[in-house]
C-alpha cells in the first residue's frame, strides 16, 4: 500500500484545467518531500541526529494498518517516519537500544500518529525502558481509544516496583474486548504482581480458567502452563509444579522454555 498523503481532489472539466491541477500537486507533493528530506539532513548534523538506516529497512515491509495510518502523514515524511519504523521492528530482538534510537526518531517526526507511539512504546518496553514505555504506550492508547497493550503497560508497572497498579490495570480491562492472546498475558502478568507483593495463594488462583487444561494446544498454552507451575512452585505445590511444567515442556513445540528442566530441578535428586 502507497504510503502516499490521503487527498480529495476535484479535477475541473477540460483537458487544461487537468494538467494544470495535476502539475500543482505534483509540485506541492515534491516541496513537501525535499522539505522532509532537507529536514532529516540537518537532523544528522545536530542533536537529534538521525541514526543510520540499514539498507533494507523500507517501509514495504510495515504491517497494511500502520502503513494506512501513515498516509496522513505528507509522502516524504511518511516514507522517512516508515523507514524508521522498519529499521525499528527489524532491529528489536537483536539490538533493543539501536532499535529505540530508530523508534525515538520517527516519534520526534510524527508524534500525533498513534501507531509511532505505539511503535517507540513497544520499542522502549523491549530495550527496558520501562517508564518511556509506559508513557508511550499511554499516548497511543488515547489516540486509538482501545484497549492498547494493556498486558505491557501491566508489566511495565511491575517492572518499575508498582505490582497494584498492574493489578489495578488488570481489574480496569475486564470491561475490555481483549483478544485471547492479550487476555492471557494480562492473567500473566497479574499474577506476577499478585507474586510481587506476596500474595502467592492468589497469583496460583489468578492463573485458573478453561484454558488451563494439559489437553489444549492453543498458541499460548505453554506459557500460560508454565507461568502457573512456576507460580506452584513459588507457592510450595512442588508436585502439582513438576506436572505442570512437564505439560508446558509438552506444549513447547518451539522449545520457547526451559519447562523441562525446571521440572528436572524440581523432581527428586538421586
Amino acid at each position: 500500500m502507497s504510503p502516499e498523503a490521503v487527498s480529495a481532489e476535484v479535477v475541473p472539466a477540460g483537458e487544461d484545467a487537468e494538467g494544470e491541477d495535476a502539475q500543482g500537486v505534483d509540485a506541492v507533493e515534491s516541496d513537501v518531500a525535499e522539505e522532509a528530506v532537507e529536514e532529516e539532513r540537518r537532523d544528522e548534523g545536530g542533536r537529534g541526529r538521525a541514526p543510520e538506516l540499514p539498507e533494507d529497512a523500507d517501509i514495504s515491509i510495515l504491517d497494511p494498518e500502520v502503513k494506512q495510518e501513515l498516509r496522513g502523514l505528507p509522502k516524504g515524511l511518511a516514507e522517512i517516519v516508515g523507514r524508521h519504523l522498519a529499521a525499528a521492528g527489524m532491529l528489536v530482538d537483536s539490538e533493543p537500544e539501536l532499535a529505540l534510537e530508530h523508534a525515538r526518531y520517527a516519534r520526534t517526526k510524527a508524534a500525533r500518529v498513534g501507531v509511532v507511539r505505539e511503535a517507540a512504546g513497544l520499542t522502549a518496553y523491549h530495550a527496558g525502558e520501562w517508564a518511556e514505555a509506559l508513557s508511550e504506550l499511554r499516548a497511543a492508547r488515547r489516540m486509538s481509544h482501545g484497549a492498547g497493550h494493556v498486558a505491557v503497560m501491566a508489566d511495565c508497572e511491575r517492572a518499575l516496583g508498582r505490582p497494584e497498579r498492574a493489578i489495578e490495570l488488570a481489574r480496569e480491562a475486564q470491561s475490555l474486548k481483549l483478544d485471547p492472546e492479550e487476555a492471557v498475558e494480562l492473567r500473566i502478568v497479574a499474577a506476577g504482581a499478585r507474586r510481587d507483593m506476596g500474595q502467592l495463594d492468589a497469583a496460583v488462583v489468578a492463573l485458573q480458567g478453561d484454558d488451563l487444561d494439559a489437553k489444549r494446544r492453543d498458541p499460548w498454552s505453554a506459557r500460560l502452563f508454565y507461568a502457573y507451575a512456576d507460580n506452584l512452585a513459588a507457592a510450595g505445590r512442588t508436585e502439582e509444579a513438576i506436572r505442570w511444567f512437564l505439560n508446558a515442556a509438552q506444549a513447547d513445540d518451539d522449545n520457547e522454555t526451559d519447562a523441562a528442566e525446571r521440572a528436572f530441578e524440581l523432581g527428586p535428586q538421586d
